[in-house]
């Protein structure tokens, strides 16, 4: 026989985000758990709204498995005396595991013949083992931020006001933070009133809705969607669905009602983003969009109830916006009294970080780095003072009234300001770019001026960081500067650029004056960046499908130019898939085997001796001249192709020459013909990190 199991941790209103992690950790912690107590159970779900955790376990066996496990005892020759009675070591080990002689079994270890004590121990009742767990299931939860309240010691998302236990009919009896399970459960806080209880995990779902309470956020989630598309297409216009904000409003509601409201038609006159960014990021409404994709003067909140006196409801949603929107109005309005250009001195008022000066300092370097980019990536005079301009007025628009209140609108309001004062439109959209990317999948800058102060922004707070040591741990990473050097990642490799990243980490880190007290020299931080970079592109490639080995192969013979690192992972993945890519690896190996031992590189050929040496040097001489300017313009896989025909040459030579011979100078002229043959298959990849397959 089998039962349903349910568990209900009621809580207070918890933080949208923590919604999800907890019920995959409380569905993984659960399925963990009955397999350690050897529980057979069918389909494992958990179900969660702001106010409550839902464990749900179907098919539950209603006793644990028994339990079969054999312990080692003596050697099976110290068991027994020469008549073939029972000695002290046997009987002892019998006592101590509580069996008898019918109980023990031989079992071989190697050569030798040992006993083992065999126990059976009858499973448990399900129900005994489940109110032991139920505690641990629930405290073996983490959260971002845990919170104790009253007198407790207990950490928890929020408080705990309920707890529902149910294995079949019967309540799972336990304690925990001064709560007793039972079989109650509550409604919607504001749509019902009183206890609620249930007979049976199977009559949950069905009472729950009742009361008011959507349970799975999936289905809540798209009862969502449905509404707001069919609220806007009524309206005469559509919505752009934000997935994020999708979610976060499914994890606050457990009854969601969308509702449709409007603003006044003025505020149109106003940047859209002015008006998406308090309606998105404030108060969590979906922005309504005409069929050309302009905003219209509506929106679309979604309550938590239902449609009772929703016309108040919409009202209340319409006077919070209608204030938002007047404060955005003041602000936009007072920031363009004067341009964008006279707030550059209020940045001197603004500190950057501890200890690595103002954002003014921090504008001064972006644009003494930016100048050393646009000129290693051909900017003409023209571009490099439109570089330099917004270089300028990049952080311009941290000191106005809009981005203080709205710091979501940081680059986009230095964008508008700056076209409404007539500055450049490269210069305007340039400052908007730099902040590019700003989240994951986030567009990357696509002119040349946002490329460079992007680059310039970024490497500068990275090297600066490091410099002062405030490097990413594994748990916290503060000023985002995972995402930064990602951010440059993408933005050298999508853009093709060939940069030294050896040489952006000196220009960044000479930017600092000696005003500014480093903590580290500027080898050690080279040292820790590169590493940190190292991991950022492994994880990059990864993503792009290349092998680990072929990650390997690549970033050990360096990664300096970005791009070319990437360009040569793509290369040696493809030529695996031909025929030349085993005689490269044969050749590679048996050189590489031998080459280790090379004290220099320097040829001799009047310590060439044998044929097969003259022929293999001039092989490898032709070779290198043909590789070469494949290596110049990139083209790795030819390169790859003309060095597996090396082959050839190289298996005659070690069939008739012997390397390590006792000539001193012969011994070390073969040696060095090996190492320039290794060295020349290194301009791409180290292939002895290549693993073959088989």
């Amino acid at each position: 026989m089998a039962k349903d199991f349910l568990l209900e941790i009621g809580i207070e209103e918890m933080p949208a985000r923590f919604l999800a992690p907890a019920l995959a950790q409380l569905k993984e912690l659960t399925a963990k758990t009955l397999q350690e107590q050897r529980i057979v159970y069918g389909d494992i779900a958990t179900y969660g709204t702001p106010r409550r955790l839902v464990l749900y376990v179907k098919d539950v066996a209603e006793d644990q498995a028994p339990l079969e496990k054999e312990v080692k005892g003596p050697a099976k020759k110290a068991a027994f005396d020469i008549d073939g009675n029972p000695t002290k070591a046997i009987q002892g080990f019998m006592r101590s595991q509580g069996v008898s002689l019918e109980d023990l079994v031989v079992r071989h270890i190697g050569q030798v013949e040992y006993l083992y004590a065999v126990k059976r121990e009858a499973g448990r009742p399900t129900a005994d083992v489940l109110a032991e767990i139920c505690p641990a299931l629930i405290t073996g939860l983490h959260f971002p931020k845990p919170m104790r309240w009253g007198s407790l010691e207990m950490r928890f998302a929020r408080p705990i006001r309920w707890l529902l236990a149910l294995f079949g009919d019967d309540v799972v009896p336990f304690e925990l933070a001064n709560l007793k399970s039972n079989r109650i459960t509550y409604g919607h806080r504001f749509l019902t009133t009183g206890d609620l209880p249930i007979a049976n995990p199977a009559d949950y779902f069905d009472r729950i809705r009742k009361a008011y309470v959507l349970i799975d956020p999936v289905e809540r989630k798209e009862v969502i969607r449905q509404q707001v598309q069919e609220l806007a297409a009524a309206e005469g216009g559509q919505v752009e669905m934000d997935e994020d904000l999708l979610d976060e409003i499914t994890n606050i509601v457990e009854w969601p009602t969308a509702l449709c409201g409007s603003f006044d038609r003025d505020y149109l006159k106003l940047p859209a983003a002015v008006l998406v960014t308090p309606m998105r990021e404030h108060q969590r409404y979906f922005p309504v969009l005409g069929p050309d994709g302009q905003l219209l003067n509506k929106f679309i909140a979604v309550r938590n109830g239902t449609k009772a006196y929703l016309d108040i409801v919409t009202a209340g949603n319409e006077k919070v916006l209608r204030a938002r929107l007047a404060d955005a109005a003041f602000f936009f309005e007072e920031d363009l009294k004067k341009p964008l250009a006279s707030k550059v001195d209020g940045l001197k008022k603004v500190v950057f970080l501890e200890g690595l000066g103002t954002v003014a300092d921090k504008v001064d370097r972006i644009g003494a780095l930016a100048d050393h980019l646009a000129e290693l990536l051909g900017a003409d005079e023209q571009q490099q003072e439109k570089i330099q301009r917004a270089a300028l007025l990049a952080k311009a628009d941290l000191v106005t009234n809009m981005v203080y209140e709205f710091p979501e609108l940081q680059g986009v309001m230095g964008r508008e300001y700056a076209l409404r004062n007539g500055e450049d439109p490269d210069v305007a959209e340039a400052i908007f770019q730099h902040y590019l990317p700003r989240f994951a999948g986030d567009q990357l800058p696509n002119t040349l001026a946002g490329r460079v102060l992007s680059l310039a922004d970024k490497m500068d707070t990275i090297v600066g960081c490091f410099a002062v040591g405030i490097q990413p741990t594994g748990s916290a990473d503060p000023y985002a500067l995972r995402r930064q050097a990602l951010g440059i990642c993408h933005i050298i490799t999508e853009g093709n650029l060939h940069l030294s990243l050896k040489q952006m980490i000196d220009w960044a880190y000479q930017g600092y004056s000696a005003e500014v007290e480093l903590k580290y020299t500027l080898p050690q931080v080279t040292g820790e960046i590169e590493e940190f970079f190292k991991q950022r592109i492994k994880g990059m490639m990864s993503d792009r499908g290349l092998s680990y080995d072929t990650v390997e192969a690549v970033l050990a013979v360096g990664f300096d130019d970005i791009t070319d690192a990437f360009a040569r992972g793509a290369a040696l993945t493809s030529f695996r898939d031909q025929p030349a890519f085993n005689a490269l690896m044969t050749a590679f190996n048996r050189a590489n085997n031998l080459a280790k031992n090379a004290t220099g590189g320097a040829i001799n050929e009047a310590y060439l001796e044998h044929p097969a040496e003259h022929e293999l040097y001039r092989q490898l001489t032709a070779l290198t001249q043909k590789v070469q300017p494949l290596i110049q313009s990139r083209d790795y896989v030819a390169a790859l192709r003309e060095i597996a025909a090396i082959q050839a040459p190289l298996n005659e030579f070690f069939e008739q020459v012997m390397v390590m011979v006792e000539d001193e100078r012969i011994k070390t002229n073969r040696l060095a013909l090996l190492r320039n043959l290794v060295d020349l298959s290194k301009t791409v990849a180290d292939f002895s990190k290549v693993v073959l397959e088989g």
